[in-house]
């Protein structure tokens, strides 16, 4: 089983997450900002990632740094889960409608992290999440997780539906590159032999 457990406390937060890249999409998550609640909930379900999370951060300052450090410690935690990277699928894409909100989310476990953002905001709020959170939980996913992320919302107009779309597109391009291929079990799916590293 492909799992990890990482935990991380600096004077701003206190953050711990456990993921089984090989799990049901069972979760249980406590950021204390709701909203950000919900959508890793949906990359849980949809990814089909057990998630353990447990946030507590100074939210009487605002939400930033506790949605910055979960990012990076999920991003950790499934850096470390995938360890070796050998036989997975390496890329994954997914196209997620939500309503009237359509988003593309594309990404390579590369070991080279980088973030394509391209996603518009109506509202500066989604419940207690500033929406320009939003990216800055995917920079730093990206960032810890080290993939290369590409995500584009080709259109849509109401801002919790474009948020969700991001989110649940994520979780379906992440649980096609993390799935180990049958064809290539033993194998790490690069030229160069290797796609661990720090990222």
């Amino acid at each position: 089983m492909r799992q990890a457990t990482i935990t991380r406390k600096t004077h701003e937060t206190a953050v711990s997450a456990s993921v089984n890249l090989d799990g049901d999409g069972v979760y249980r998550i406590s950021t204390g900002i709701g909203y950000l609640d919900h959508m890793l909930e949906q990359l849980a379900r949809h990814g089909l990632i057990d998630i353990d999370v447990e946030a507590r951060g100074d939210l009487h300052v605002d939400g930033h740094h506790t949605t910055e450090d979960v990012g990076i410690v999920l991003g950790q935690a499934v850096h470390e889960a995938l360890g070796d990277r050998k036989g997975i699928t390496r890329y994954g894409a997914a196209l997620s409608p939500m309503d009237e909100a359509l988003t593309r989310v594309t990404l390579d476990v590369s070991g080279r992290p980088y973030l394509v953002w391209r996603v518009d905001f109506r509202r500066d709020r989604l419940g207690g999440l500033d929406t320009e959170l939003i990216r800055e939980w995917f920079q730093a996913f990206a960032q810890a997780a080290g993939v290369t992320l590409h995500v584009e919302c080709l259109y849509g107009e109401n801002t919790h539906h474009i948020a969700e779309s991001c989110f649940k597109g994520l979780a379906r391009a992440l649980r096609a590159a993390v799935e180990i291929d049958p064809r290539r079990a033993d194998a790490v799916p690069s030229t160069k032999g290797t796609l661990g590293g720090s990222p």
